[in-house]
């Protein structure tokens, strides 16, 4: 299926106007090449295999090219190395000249097609950006070689010449998996069924994920977009007897498929486990840690449509009692990202919609650590858009409120395209809402008092639906649609 769309791509650079070739300054990689075959050889004006770039680095490889300074870039033209007999998956993402290690941009992600004879090129188009660096990160060829072999690249500037895909402004197609939109060896994903009979959720691990066929009743590519659509129905398989709500959610993966990496870290039962490589810490804990975790601090950037919410859950015109406060706080409640800890969770963003209003209302709650709860600590809440929290007490407002709310009109819509960035700079927790580049809304939070900075904590992000509702109909769901999924962190190289 991924050939037919990057055909389709190279089939209309070739058709439209011809960019510019930029002159590339410099090619290095991230380790991994052979010595007869280093970086430089990508850039030598040679398309030939002799003079191939190769290299063979575990999970990825990374081909960085220099342009010396920030340029308009539209397409990259890449001569893969047995590119007759072999297909490599990939993603292109540049970083402007004044940008740093967090900032690179992904442009385009899916996988090369066979060309007639080795030394061919193939072209991949975006929409025009600026950038000084362009970085090529290979995942895997369909021959298993650990070995990724390039022959040489060139660079384009200048009007953009099409996209290739049927995904409107963020270049996804229409006919693979999400796997082949989205680059999701950072994930595993829960869904609401239990097809190994234990009781509990189907955990989707890594090399599952990533294959190219794998597709779902609840998770799978939306045939429009080619977005990656999660739905979830509220009398599913739940994770944990610990948890009322079911979910079909990303939770973060820092080992990238690596399984002797353990997915999590017990400080008490396995002091020596080597599970916190696997997740990220604040920046507050002691810096002689930072070693023992796969990142330091991070960004979870996302673009999405939330698509329907639950409806059928009673909800009381005269609202009175704190069961009918539930049923208002529950009903049409999604949980659209999070940041979770070993233990509590430092932030979960909602979107909440009532079935008689037109938009949505989004907040967020921050949860101490299990140990700053046990010394007082509260739980708080944050509104962003819309009128359910009341921000002078970091609370959900009064049930006499609840029926009585407007339809928030500073909210947001179903099936409406919006972002959400959650951010963390040591004891700084920050949310931004925004759309159409324009920012909605933003929050900074402090903490400082929230008990994770030690290093027996870790975190990982996690993305998707996380259902909020168990007074709905068992057989109610919701939907949720995300074009573009970005996580980083210091310290952490993919």
């Amino acid at each position: 299926m991924k050939k037919n769309w990057l055909l389709c791509s190279a089939l209309l650079a070739a058709a439209g106007a011809h960019a510019a070739t930029l002159n590339i300054d410099n090619a290095s990689d991230w380790g991994g090449s052979h010595s007869s075959y280093p970086a430089s050889n990508a850039i030598d004006g040679s398309s030939a295999w002799e003079t191939r770039w190769a290299a063979a680095n575990g999970a990825s490889e990374n081909l960085v090219l220099d342009l010396a300074s920030d340029q308009s870039v539209n397409e990259v033209s890449i001569a893969w190395g047995r590119g007759d007999s072999r297909t490599y998956n990939f993603e292109i993402r540049v970083l402007s000249e004044n940008g740093d290690s967090s900032d690179w941009t992904k442009v385009y992600y899916g996988s090369s097609s066979l060309v007639s004879s080795n030394g061919d090129f193939e072209s991949y188009s975006f929409d025009s950006v600026s950038a000084r660096y362009v970085r090529i990160k290979t995942f895997s060829n369909s021959t298993g070689s650990d070995w990724t072999d390039i022959n040489e690249v060139t660079i384009s500037g200048g009007s953009s010449s099409g996209g290739g895909s049927n995904g409107g402004d963020y270049g996804l197609s229409t006919d693979v998996a999400p796997a082949g939109n989205f680059d999701l060896w950072d994930w595993y994903l829960s869904v609401p069924t239990d097809t190994n009979g234990d009781g509990k959720a189907d955990s989707i691990k890594e090399d599952q994920l990533n294959d190219e066929n794998y597709e779902s009743e609840y998770f799978y590519t939306d045939e429009d977009s080619g977005a990656m659509v999660f739905e979830c129905t509220v009398g599913g398989y739940k994770t944990s007897s610990g948890t009322k709500y079911t979910r079909t959610e990303l939770r973060e993966m820092l080992r990238r498929g690596d399984t002797s990496i353990d997915t999590s870290y017990d400080y008490e039962d396995d002091p020596d486990g080597n599970g916190r490589l696997n997740n990220w810490a604040f920046s507050t804990i002691n810096s002689s840690d930072y070693d023992e975790f796969g990142g330091i601090d991070g960004t979870l950037d996302v673009t999405l449509a939330v698509n329907k919410v639950t409806t059928t859950g009673s909800l009381d015109p005269n609202p009175s009692d704190e069961d009918d406060l539930e049923n208002y706080k529950k009903v049409g409640r999604i949980v659209i990202g999070q940041i979770h800890a070993s233990g509590n969770e430092p932030i979960r963003l909602y979107y909440h919609k009532y079935p008689y209003n037109t938009y949505g209302s989004i907040y967020f709650a921050h949860e101490p650590s299990v140990e700053a709860k046990e010394d007082g600590e509260k739980e708080k809440w944050y509104g962003l858009l819309g009128n359910m929290i009341d921000n002078s007490d970091n609370s959900y407002v009064d049930v006499e409120d609840m029926a009585n709310l407007t339809d928030p009109s500073d909210g947001i819509k179903l099936n409406e395209t919006f972002s959400y960035s959650i951010d963390v700079d040591g004891d700084y927790l920050s949310v931004t809402i925004s759309q159409d580049g324009q920012e909605l809304a933003y929050k900074q939070i402090s903490m400082s008092s929230s008990g994770y900075d030690d290093s027996n904590n870790y975190m990982f992000f996690k993305a998707g639906i996380y259902l909020n509702d168990d007074v709905s109909d068992s057989d109610d769901s919701a939907k949720l649609s995300i074009y573009e999924l970005s996580n980083s962190h210091d310290g952490y190289n993919y």
